[in-house]
């Protein structure tokens, strides 16, 4: 899918609008003059503030906008399992972007590609850091030994589901694609040049462009009356740059997949059918006349049947299938439920939907500051060339994180204090998990005559939804999750991608 500029360059604009220079990329710029002062935009001779042109974010490669709006989070499917976690409860998240299939195979294998070339001779355990778990599908009373040797590599698993992936992996290639693509959207402007030669710290990423920090091989820079040298590099204000990519959180996921919009469109306001799974109906077979009787997922049908019966399989999978497979929901996305399960952004508690916000619930954030050094410029990774982060400490904070306070550390069950992010490539910084040890000790003293209680449910620990090729029709109904430690992979587990939409809802036309 060709990347779209997010400046549209429209005719009538230029007509109005005032070009800093002939030479040199053009940024369509608003005309006109402030409402609040008077003075003009883009006027050289009135000091030349700049404003550009900007219509509609587009989406990214890859990418389906949803709609946001409110629904019912949780499981609609009897609580068998009685864990009691996924109550019932009504949010609203606001629009997004996802990812239409899992990252397939080929997808990831791009990602290692770019990792190997520009940090192997340097770092190569950066690479093989990145590396899936191949081993995920050994099982002791199985042979499964093809898969290891042949399922991420081999061409005819090109566009099946990645697998063997962790959590922290998954953000890894989240933040590496979000570089990518907005190196593209720069080189397809006319700012930057290709540049096959990126090694070691000096490679793009966008934080570290946008701040000035990494100049690539320019072609031609922005022409700008307002820089020292008449140009300057492209910034969030010009919208040329895309949000970055990650994971959904989980009410995103489970919003996209119950894909609701398909039961309000013909009544506004009101959603007319409840649906258990991403499609209407009780079942798990297609009602179509043209394909009525298939099954519309990838999954266990029953004890030991997980394809069917030679002549007529009843998913025509074993064990994955490609990520277009069976039909899409109503928002257009394939295999939200089956196939593989999914990471989420969260951290996973029983209690999460007894005590979230009501707009864009989410559990597991950290909250952080770039660090920067005493001439107040931002300091970068030595390794990976990305600004270092920090947590804000109490008084940055003022208290906005937390619900009580320990050691003089404030924290909120389910707020982080260890965590990937962007200066952490593949576990690269310490971890401390300060954030909950008085509720959830991760550390075993064996040694002591009082030895620390330990619980599965910790700061490490992330949510994963959708159900997979191995699990039983229970696990499809989008509310259903279950969760897993960040750094532990499995043979049913991928994930897929999000953005934030900024600006409105619904795009252009939409109240």
């Amino acid at each position: 899918m060709k990347m779209q500029l997010k400046i549209i360059m429209l005719a009538g604009i230029l007509a109005g609008a005032t070009v800093l220079s002939s030479c040199g990329p053009k940024v369509a710029l608003r005309s006109g003059s402030s409402g609040k002062t008077g003075w003009g935009y883009n006027d050289p001779k009135l000091g030349g503030f700049e404003v550009a042109e900007y219509v509609e974010q587009e989406a990214g490669p890859g990418l389906v906008l949803i709609e946001g709006g409110t629904f019912t989070m949780g499981s609609a499917e009897q609580d068998i399992m009685s864990d009691w976690n996924s109550m019932r409860r009504r949010v609203t998240v606001s629009s997004y972007y996802m990812d239409e299939t899992e990252v397939s195979n080929l997808d990831y294998r791009e990602y290692l590609y770019w990792v190997y070339r520009v940090f192997y001779d340097e770092t190569p355990e950066l690479y093989n850091k990145a590396v899936p778990d191949t081993l995920c599908w050994r099982r002791r009373l199985a042979f499964n030994e093809p898969y290891v040797q042949f399922y991420f590599r081999h061409p005819a698993y090109n566009d099946y589901p990645v697998v063997g992936v962790t959590w922290e992996q998954a953000n890894e290639y989240c933040i590496w694609r979000t570089d990518r693509v907005n190196e593209k959207a720069l080189i397809d402007y006319g700012i930057l040049e290709y540049d096959p030669e990126q090694k070691g710290a000096n490679n793009f990423n966008s934080e570290a462009y946008v701040a000035g920090k990494y100049i690539g091989t320019v072609k031609n820079n922005i022409k700008s009356p307002n820089s020292p040298d008449g140009e300057r590099h492209a910034t969030m204000e010009d919208g040329i740059l895309l949000p970055s990519y990650r994971l959904p959180t989980e009410a995103e996921w489970e919003y996209a997949a119950l894909a609701l919009i398909g039961n309000s469109a013909t009544s506004p306001e009101r959603i007319v059918n409840q649906r258990l799974y991403p499609w209407n109906g009780h079942y798990v077979r297609n009602d179509e006349k043209a394909n009525r009787g298939l099954f519309r997922a990838n999954m266990q049908r029953g004890r030991g049947d997980l394809m069917g019966v030679a002549g007529y399989l009843n998913d025509n999978a074993a064990p994955t299938a490609p990520v277009d497979s069976y039909w899409p929901n109503d928002y257009g996305l394939y295999c939200m439920a089956g196939n593989v399960n999914e990471w989420v952004l969260d951290v996973y508690r029983a209690c999460t939907n007894l005590d979230l916000e009501e707009f864009n619930p989410f559990r597991g954030n950290v909250f952080q500051v770039p660090v920067k050094n005493e001439d107040n410029e931002y300091e970068l990774d030595e390794v990976t060339g990305r600004i270092l982060y920090r947590n804000m400490t109490t008084e940055e904070s003022m208290d906005r994180i937390n619900y009580q306070t320990a050691d003089n550390i404030n924290f909120k069950d389910g707020d982080l204090r260890s965590s990937s992010n962007r200066n952490d490539w593949a576990g690269q910084v310490g971890t401390s998990d300060v954030g909950s040890e008085r509720m959830y000790h991760n550390q075993v003293d064996t040694t002591g005559a009082n030895p620390q209680i330990t619980s599965l449910v910790n700061d490490r620990v992330r949510v994963y939804k959708g159900g997979g090729w191995r699990d039983r029709v229970y696990w499809m109904v989008p509310g259903t999750r279950r969760f897993l430690q960040q750094d532990k992979s499995s043979d049913d587990l991928g994930f897929r991608c999000a953005m934030i939409r900024v600006g409105s809802p619904g795009g252009v036309g939409k109240k």
